[in-house]
């Protein structure tokens, strides 16, 4: 049987935050998901990505509608999403085009901010998740370690990591503009993961003066803390501390953690001293409702885009370099691909043609014993040759570069005309 790939999700280019974030898959959620994926009807293969900007399921499944039916649905089942909310943001691509997505993800192509590195960390890690869970196969497993080998290539071929920008490098640079400097400022931070440390590095060669750090595991905040000469700060003190800062930034799991009710009350223990929000998480660690209050300014992961901006100009230009290589790439997996497909259907083709020509040879020479051996040898010889005339066409045919779906619909139209594959 054929194999096809297929990707249904949406990501930050069909869907805002606000339907992102009920979307988004916790790796812990992902023990549970993979499996059921691998029990949807059609599915043989499945890796699930989400992060602040993506929730994508990726799978090596049977060619035809249903099976991206199964998958639409595996996605529904998975998390907060409807079938209604999900008319709108929802894309699915098929075949080389879910090749290529995959090998932009890889690439930063296709990320918010062009060129930063964040990305191919977190997809080495979902896609480790999926492969230690049995859900990722030989087919993605070359789809995904092919992805990284692109990436690398994109990196080192081009000047697209030079001028590179992570989003938390964006939410600094919103944050100077908002203080014109950043020096003398208190900052923070909400969290203890990589993008956490990544913004606080940001802060620190911006010049802020203070840095605590806030997490629900609180020796994390003591090792990140310690890295800045920061403070550590227990996460049911967190509201405590709150006054003292003058940005705070949210990158903590687990959803909303800070209300629009409780900044009202921070801001008058701060005589209404403006402070700003930056919330890198989803799903949102700051209720929106925030950006009502007078002096209490509100940014999200999406506002960050007006930042991007400012330089996606030079990183266009290198883009282009990027995406030649991502197509020259492309274009070898495919061949790959399609050998993984077109050889065995030949092999199992000629198999079966010389089991019948074999067969029958026998018959027909076993009421001829008295026919000599230079006889038998030239039937035998003229045998073979009808079967490969026969099959010559075939064969040139199958091995004929034609569009994805023709060339999976005549690999699956000769495997159903001489039953290969069946048992006899």
């Amino acid at each position: 049987m054929a194999t096809e790939l297929l990707i249904v999700g949406l990501n930050h280019h069909t869907a805002p935050v606000e339907v992102r974030e009920k979307a988004a898959l916790a790796n812990g959620r992902l023990d549970s998901v993979l499996p059921r994926l691998l029990g949807l009807p059609g599915i043989h293969e499945a890796v699930a990505l989400s992060t602040c900007n993506r929730v994508e399921l990726v799978a090596c499944c049977e060619p035809g509608e249903e099976s991206a039916v199964a998958l639409r649905t595996g996605l529904f089942d998975s998390t907060e999403l409807t079938a209604d909310l999900c008319g709108k943001h929802l894309f699915e691509l098929h075949g080389r085009e879910a090749v290529r997505h995959v090998f932009r993800v890889a690439s930063s192509l296709d990320s918010m901010v062009v060129g930063e590195p964040q990305i191919l960390g977190q997809l080495k890690e979902q896609f480790a998740l999926s492969a230690d869970a049995d859900a990722a196969g030989p087919i993605l497993h070359r789809v995904f370690h092919k992805s990284f080998a692109v990436a690398k290539r994109v990196r080192t071929e081009t000047d697209i990591a030079s001028r590179s920008v992570s989003v938390a490098s964006v939410a600094v640079d919103l944050a100077q503009r908002i203080f014109e400097t950043l020096e003398g400022a208190s900052v923070m931070i909400v969290g203890a993961g990589e993008i956490a440390e990544a913004a606080a590095q940001h802060l620190v060669s911006a010049g802020v003066a203070r840095v605590m750090v806030a997490n629900r595991t609180y020796e994390n905040a003591v090792e990140l803390a310690r890295g800045f000469n920061g403070t550590p700060v227990p996460f049911e003190r967190m509201h405590s501390y709150l006054p003292l800062a003058d940005l705070v930034v949210g990158s903590s799991g687990g959803g909303e953690i800070l209300s629009a009710d409780a900044v009202d009350a921070l801001m008058k223990e701060r005589r209404n001293k403006p402070v700003f929000f930056i919330d890198l998480a989803v799903p949102r660690n700051f209720d929106p409702a925030i950006n009502s209050i007078d002096n209490a300014y509100l940014y999200d992961v999406d506002d960050l885009s007006t930042v991007v901006q400012d330089n996606v100009g030079e990183r266009k230009r290198e883009a282009v370099s990027g995406e030649a290589i991502v197509e020259e790439e492309v274009d070898r997996f495919w061949q790959w691909l399609e050998q993984l497909e077109v050889v065995p259907t030949i092999v199992a083709l000629r198999d079966h043609a010389e089991t019948v020509r074999a067969e029958e040879l026998t018959k027909t020479l076993a009421r001829m014993p008295d026919l000599p051996d230079k006889d038998r040898e030239r039937i035998d010889q003229m045998t073979r040759a009808i079967v490969n005339k026969l099959l010559h066409e075939p064969t040139r045919s199958l091995k004929q570069d034609r569009p994805e779906k023709e060339g999976l619909a005549l690999i699956s139209s000769v495997r159903e005309l001489f039953g290969l594959g069946k048992k006899s």
